[in-house]
């Protein structure tokens, strides 16, 4: 009876997402939420936020509980990327990508 939620196109790249998922990986959701709440990093809150809606979703649709529930499956993939230039010397320009990314979290009684 797994519930799973997904949010996307967040602004912020998947490497330093996967700094803070593979923290909470294969965690209790209490435990998890209680780590990602001290944790000083633009992505724990946008993980918590992620973590607390696959909760509800599991409290809602299905009769489990929720003190039993850990973290499955949490993912982060790549998005889309935004191209911007900036000027440099001679005329010429750089490319500046800036990242989006894409999680995923699947949690599951035990």
């Amino acid at each position: 009876m797994e519930a799973r939620a997904f949010n996307r196109n967040l602004r912020i790249t998947p490497q330093k997402m996967r700094l803070v998922i593979d923290m909470v990986r294969g965690k209790d959701v209490g435990e998890a939420l209680a780590l990602l709440d001290h944790l000083p990093k633009k992505g724990a809150s946008i993980v918590s936020k992620t973590l607390r809606s696959v909760v509800a979703n599991a409290e809602n649709t299905q009769s489990v509980d929720v003190d039993r529930l850990y973290i499955k499956t949490i993912a982060v993939d790549g998005g889309s990327v935004m191209k911007r230039f900036m000027p440099r010397a001679h005329g010429r320009a750089t490319v500046i990508r800036k990242r989006t990314s894409h999680l995923t979290v699947v949690v599951d009684e035990r």
